[in-house]
């Protein structure tokens, strides 16, 4: 299994940063920051699906949704929380084949159980991607204690 290096400790970082600047502006704190195989910085996002209205509007499919499909080959997905059934699915079809990810799903629903109205789908990005025929690389949960900080502030506990 494929160890957290500096690189993807900076880019996690990143997107946990993004999780907390999408807060601030009354969304939920999910950040997500896409580079390139050549260590280039393609996109950036955080969610704003409570800004918008939008219920996709997740950092994942934000980030994505800048780029163009060839642009992802060889991509990594760094994103502040494990990526949902429909960011899982939106990875998969973007092409990019390697993610890192914070606070992992189980964790997150600990913070979500206080909010009647934020059920989710009760399965593993992991769960999704072994669906593939294609390898997939998934590095998570990292950097946990940091990505956990914008939920605790968002939900409200300590």
């Amino acid at each position: 299994m494929e160890e957290l290096n500096a690189t993807d400790g900076r880019y996690l970082r990143q997107a946990i940063a993004l999780s907390a600047l999408g807060s601030a502006r009354g969304n939920r704190p999910f950040g997500a920051v896409v580079v390139g195989a050549d260590g280039q910085l393609l996109a950036e996002a955080h969610n704003d699906n409570a800004a918008t209205g939008d219920c996709t509007a997740h950092a994942e499919v934000n980030a994505l949704r800048q780029l163009k499909r060839e642009a992802m080959a060889g991509a990594t997905m760094y994103a502040s929380g494990e990526p949902c059934v429909m960011c899982a699915g939106a990875i998969f079809w973007s092409g990019i084949r390697r993610v890192v990810f914070g606070i992992d799903a189980v964790s997150l629903r600990r913070f979500r159980a206080k909010d009647a109205t934020a059920a989710d789908l009760q399965m593993s990005c992991r769960d999704v991607f072994a669906h593939s025929a294609e390898p997939f690389t998934v590095i998570g949960p990292a950097l946990l204690a940091e990505a956990s900080a914008p939920h605790q502030a968002y939900w409200g506990m300590e």
